[in-house]
């Protein structure tokens, strides 16, 4: 039996040994770090697998990213008090009362000790938007190239530093106000993440009052181009592909789904969503780029990454699609031959990759508790988190089987990162590394 291509190269790419993990979800936006034994359970208050937890201040949904001996992280710190944070499943879609002067944070930790080696203050005022009780004004994860470490802060500004946190520049977006688009004045928050390729900075801004997707030189923040799009807000974070005849940078979202070449950002492919809030990254799987949303109408779509044109789900290029099943929050995990997808609620379904038919659908907690971060996988686990900070660790493979059940403590938002085998979460108020002793 032939086995499809993305197949084999997720086999090949799970034999890798993962060491930086540079960006949202790590490389590609893939979430799966190989090569090192992973824990199945810890115990903080006991030491068990505990490598060590260093208090973080402020409030901050951004992942933690890895290079090298370093990991860096980014918060919004409130100057009069601490930033309320309502998690759960509700629908709420008022924004926070005004919170007064923040100081935006990058900080750079040695990966062995926990111990900050720096902290910048990249803006300090009080933000030009406001953001959802659930949301926070730190929630766009930074990116680096092992020469560069990039966070963007919305409409407080876009900034590079070196490793050593130097800054080396900084640029305006303009006004960077997320919201709904069928609501006046309300805004939930900027949390797109930038994404580094070579030379190249890519940043995708799908906000109220500007859409585009922009690619800048990233030792000096020049703009190389920018491309309008004709969506409302999103929260997505583009994913960069490149191969042997193309080379694109790729978006979610609602109106304009779709592939830019990435040298001069002209549209590629576009597809049109039925989900109006999209937040999930694009994954690509070898030759397929998996979309999904479900805000509204919900939808997943396996489509060919050499695809041309306008798309719809009859078109040639559609691998398989699932309409009415799709993620809200969490960014899809592709791991062996299987896709994850985990829902607001603790619902994680199994399907099989090459042709999206159902494996599993099994629940995680108990129905009540929310599940906002991203999984992530290695050495044959899966890890999701939920809000209130339990880290569920489940056998990869098409049958269902939780191995273990582990507490961070505290509420947990953001999705972690893996590096030479230890994971790293950041918490409300701490990142904490775990990891065998």
């Amino acid at each position: 039996m032939l086995v499809p291509l993305f197949l084999l190269a997720s086999s090949l790419l799970a034999a890798l040994p993962q060491e930086n993990w540079p960006s949202f979800r790590g490389p590609s936006a893939r979430g799966v770090a190989e090569g090192h034994s992973l824990p199945e359970r810890f115990d903080l208050a006991r030491a068990e697998n505990l490598r060590w937890k260093t208090p973080i201040p402020g409030l901050a949904h951004s992942s933690p990213i890895v290079w090298g001996t370093r990991v860096f992280v980014t918060s919004a710190v409130r100057k009069d008090g601490a930033s309320d944070l309502k998690v759960g499943l509700y629908g709420d879609p008022s924004a926070v009362e005004s919170e007064g002067a923040h100081d935006f944070v990058v900080m750079a930790l040695d990966k062995t000790s926990g111990k900050v080696l720096w902290q910048q203050t990249a803006w300090s005022g009080t933000p030009r938007f406001s953001r959802h009780p659930k949301s926070s004004f730190a929630a766009s994860t930074p990116a680096t190239d092992g020469k560069h470490v990039v966070v963007n802060f919305g409409s407080e500004g876009l900034y590079c530093y070196d490793l050593d946190g130097k800054l080396l520049w900084k640029k305006d977006l303009g006004d960077c106000d997320a919201g709904p688009f069928n609501m006046d004045k309300v805004y939930w928050g900027y949390a797109s993440s930038p994404v580094l390729h070579e030379e190249q900075l890519f940043v995708q801004c799908d906000v109220l009052s500007q859409s585009f997707v922009a690619a800048f030189d990233v030792a000096t923040g020049k703009e190389l181009w920018r491309t309008k799009r004709a969506d409302i807000s999103t929260w997505c974070t583009p994913t960069v592909d490149v191969r042997e005849g193309r080379a694109q940078v790729i978006c979610n979202g609602y109106k304009e789904i779709g592939g830019y070449d990435l040298a001069s950002g002209k549209s590629l492919w576009m597809l049109s969503s039925t989900g109006d809030a999209p937040v999930p990254a694009p994954v690509v799987a070898e030759d397929v780029v998996l979309i999904t949303h479900s805000h509204n109408r919900a939808a997943t779509y396996a489509i060919s990454v050499l695809a041309e044109g306008t798309l719809t789900s009859e078109h040639e290029a559609m691998v398989w699609s699932h309409p009415g099943r799709g993620n809200y929050m969490q960014t899809p995990l592709v791991y062996g031959e299987e896709l994850y997808m985990l829902g607001d609620d603790g619902i994680l379904s199994c399907l099989d990759l090459a042709s999206g038919e159902q494996r599993y659908k099994e629940r995680l907690g108990d129905g009540q508790t929310g599940f906002t971060a991203s999984m992530v996988a290695g050495d044959g686990k899966l890890y999701a988190t939920s809000e209130e900070g339990t880290v569920h660790v489940i056998r990869a493979g098409t049958t269902f089987e939780v191995v273990a059940k582990s507490e961070l403590g505290e509420t947990c938002m953001a999705s972690p990162a893996i590096s030479d085998g230890v994971l790293f979460w950041r918490t409300r108020g701490q990142l904490i590394a775990v990891g065998a002793k």
